[in-house]
C-alpha cells in the first residue's frame, strides 16, 4: 500500500499535471453523457417504454454528477489542486464503465416493466430519502471545505489591496484547516461518508438484486476508504495528533 495519490491535498509537482478544475470536469462528465445516451437510445432500439422507477434512478444519478462534475468544480470551488494524468485516466475510465453498467441496466437490461417494480413503493421512497440525505450532507460538508479557501481568498485580497496590488483572478493560496462544523467534529472526511450514504440509498431504490448499484457502492468504499485513511495520516503529520484528536477518518467512532 502506498500513500502516493497525486490529487487534492496530496497532489505533487509534476510536469504532466493537469489543471484541477478542468481536468475534474472532463473526467467526471462522461457519467452524465453515457447515462443519458443509454436511457435515450437503448429503449428506442428495443421498442420498450421504461417504468418510472428506472427514470427516477437515472435522474438521481444525473443530478449527482451535474453537481459533482460541473457545478462544484467550475462554479463553486475557489480553486482545485492539479491532477496527475494517472488519476485523470483512471477516473475517466471508471466513469465510462460505471455509467455504462448502470445505464445499461436501467435502460433495458434490468427491470423493464412496471410489474418488475410491483410492491416496491415503500422501498423506493425510503431509498430516495436516504439518497437526498447523503446528497445534501455531501454538499454541506463540501461547502465547509470551500469556505476555508474562500476565507483565504478574502484575506489574500485584503492583504494585496493594503499593499496597493491587485489579486490574480482565480489564484488562491493553498490553506488547510480542520473544519469544526457538522460531522467534521467526529470525522475528517464526512463528505466521503455522506456520499456512501447517498449511493446506498440509490442501491436501496434498485433493490439488493441491482448488481450495478451494489458494485458502485463497493467501488466507492474500496477507493475512497484508503484515501481517507491516508488523509488522516496527512492531517496528523501536518497538524499533530493532539489537534486531530479523537476524530476518525471517515466513519464516526469506527474508522
Amino acid at each position: 500500500v502506498t500513500d502516493w495519490y497525486p490529487q487534492g491535498k496530496t497532489s505533487g509537482r509534476s510536469r504532466f499535471n493537469l489543471p484541477g478544475k478542468m481536468a475534474w470536469a472532463v473526467m467526471e462528465s462522461p457519467a452524465i453523457v453515457v447515462m443519458l445516451y443509454c436511457m435515450f437510445t437503448i429503449p428506442a432500439a428495443q421498442s420498450i417504454e421504461l417504468p418510472l422507477a428506472n427514470w427516477v434512478m437515472a435522474t438521481l444519478y444525473t443530478i449527482h454528477y451535474i453537481y459533482r462534475a460541473l457545478i462544484s468544480p467550475l462554479f463553486l470551488n475557489p480553486s482545485m489542486s492539479p491532477i496527475h494524468p494517472f488519476i485523470f485516466i483512471s477516473a475517466l475510465s471508471f466513469q465510462i464503465i460505471n455509467a455504462t453498467c448502470i445505464g445499461g441496466y436501467l435502460a433495458g437490461y434490468g427491470p423493464t416493466a412496471a410489474e418488475d417494480w410491483a410492491g416496491t413503493a415503500p422501498r423506493i421512497a425510503m431509498g430516495i430519502t436516504v439518497f437526498f440525505a447523503g446528497f445534501l450532507g455531501n454538499i454541506y460538508h463540501d461547502d465547509e471545505l470551500r469556505e476555508i479557501r474562500r476565507a483565504s481568498a478574502r484575506a489574500q485580497k485584503r492583504k494585496l489591496e493594503a499593499q496597493g496590488e491587485r489579486s490574480k483572478e482565480g489564484k488562491v493560496d493553498k490553506v488547510y484547516k480542520i473544519p469544526e462544523n457538522g460531522l467534521f467534529r467526529w470525522i475528517l472526511y464526512p463528505h466521503y461518508f455522506c456520499e456512501w450514504i447517498e449511493w446506498c440509498g440509490f442501491w436501496l431504490i434498485g433493490g439488493l438484486a441491482c448488481t450495478p448499484a451494489r458494485n458502485f457502492v463497493l467501488n466507492e468504499v474500496s477507493t475512497m476508504l484508503p484515501r481517507a485513511l491516508n488523509g488522516r495520516r496527512w492531517y496528523i503529520e501536518r497538524f499533530g495528533a493532539e489537534t486531530v484528536g479523537s476524530r476518525k477518518a471517515v466513519i464516526p467512532g469506527l474508522i
